[in-house]
């Protein structure tokens, strides 16, 4: 395979290409080929799939395997001549087979390839740590969740509804006086405040009583899911059956052994210091890592190709896909996106944001990697390697065998770039 021609196109990061496969791997291509489809043909003298490769190439032309042997050369041959030229591919945009015989094949394609950043300021880059000091008042939020967590719902009857309530409701919705789909429940519990319904909806439900039955009035969003309620106003009749609020446990010995595996109040704020101050350290680091992601965002320069973003998004439905599948949800993406109402393009748009930033990350990070001059060894790979595998508890081997060590170091090498930037940071 020999790479004949490369030529940059006005568009930018566009390249055309024009690759000849030798004849001695065209030969063998086509022969595997014949192996593949003699099976499936009919020539009469002979048994069905029998057929010697010179009479089906007599009858049918000495081309006949040419098509599918040349789509089985591709891919290596357009990989080797980028790597010639240290492309690293990022789409096609066209590819045609320009001559083919027994001497091997020529073709031209127009590639679009990865760009080179431009990125300077990224020593020293300015961060404000977000403070781990764990505070009296963090620990007495953290009781009183778990105490939130730990409620039961009572029975009240001496007092009106008021916001964090639950309230037992019949209720039944009206437009124009007539009542519509769906605007119907009965014995139906709605937390006052959630947000759960029709903005107006649970505030006016606020101040009235056990047994009361009254009307309200509210306004379909003009952005309703349902077009034929959007932007129209609405009359709901309700019955308040029940209120009940939220009955908190004390904060005593009994909680402590009923919430932990600790016997004393001062023992279980001990424990909850600890978790309070690792999840303090895991969010300023978490928060570091984003500034300077950013700031690097900003401070890269140059044109980045459309096919990148996009490639970035499928690769994070696959992921979401795949997470559905550990989730036992056996199901296709256009099964669930019709499950769920959506359309492709909305799915897709909804990843478009955190495709960008991890595209211009990761190419601001190739740009340090290589003005720094970051290289990634041997040994390196071989501890990642072993990281992977003692993460999905697989043997060192597997792993190798699953993923390239060519496509680890790039992974390698942009992880070292960033520590490069967080070991050259200005943290305050």
């Amino acid at each position: 395979m020999a790479l004949k021609e490369c030529t940059k196109k006005e568009d930018a990061n566009t390249y055309e290409l024009v690759v000849s496969v030798d004849g001695e791997t065209f030969e063998r291509a086509v022969n595997t080929v014949y192996k593949k489809q003699v099976k499936n043909i009919n020539i009469q003298g002979f048994r069905k799939g029998k057929a010697p490769r010179r009479i089906i190439e007599k009858m049918y032309g000495s081309e006949v395997f040419y098509e599918d042997a040349m789509q089985d050369c591709y891919p290596e041959a357009l990989y080797e001549a980028a790597k010639e030229k240290d492309l690293k591919i990022v789409a096609v945009n066209s590819l045609e087979a320009i001559e083919a015989g027994k001497d091997g094949f020529t073709f031209k394609v127009e590639i679009v390839v990865e760009p080179t950043l431009d990125i300077d300021g990224y020593k020293g880059i300015e961060i404000e740590k977000k403070s781990t000091e764990v505070t009296d008042e963090l620990v007495d939020e953290e009781i009183e969740k778990v105490r939130d967590r730990n409620s039961r719902l009572v029975t009240v009857e001496d007092r009106p509804a008021k916001e964090g309530d639950t309230t037992v409701i019949d209720f039944e919705g009206f437009v124009d006086g007539v009542a519509f789909e769906g605007g119907k429940a009965e014995g139906y519990s709605l937390s006052l405040g959630s947000g759960n319904f029709i903005p107006g909806f649970e505030e006016q439900i606020v101040g009235h009583s056990t047994g009361e039955e009254f009307s309200i009035n509210v306004n379909f969003p003009e952005d309703y899911q349902a077009e034929n309620l959007a932007g129209k106003e609405a009359e709901f009749k309700i019955k308040l059956n029940e209120i009940k609020e939220k009955e908190l446990p004390e904060v005593d010995e009994d909680f402590v052994k009923d919430v932990s595996d600790k016997d004393t109040l001062d023992e279980y704020k001990a424990e909850l210091r600890q978790t309070i101050e690792a999840r303090l350290k895991d969010e300023a680091q978490k928060d570091i890592d984003d500034q300077i992601a950013n700031k690097l965002i900003e401070l890269a320069q140059g044109d980045i190709p459309e096919a990148m973003y996009e490639n970035q998004v499928n690769e994070s439905i696959r992921e979401f896909e795949a997470r559905l599948r550990s989730q036992g949800m056996n199901i296709d993406m256009k099964t669930y996106l019709q499950y769920m109402g959506m359309e492709e393009s909305a799915l897709r748009e909804m990843y478009r944001d955190e495709a960008e930033k991890k595209v211009k990350l990761r190419l601001a990070l190739q740009a340090i990697a290589a003005k720094e001059g970051i290289e990634v060894t041997d040994a390196d790979l071989d501890d990642e390697y072993s990281k992977m595998a003692e993460t999905y508890k697989m043997e060192v081997a597997q792993v190798k065998a699953a993923i390239p060590a060519d496509s680890l170091s790039e992974d390698v090498k942009v992880q070292k770039a960033l520590d490069f930037i967080k070991n050259n940071a200005d943290i305050k």
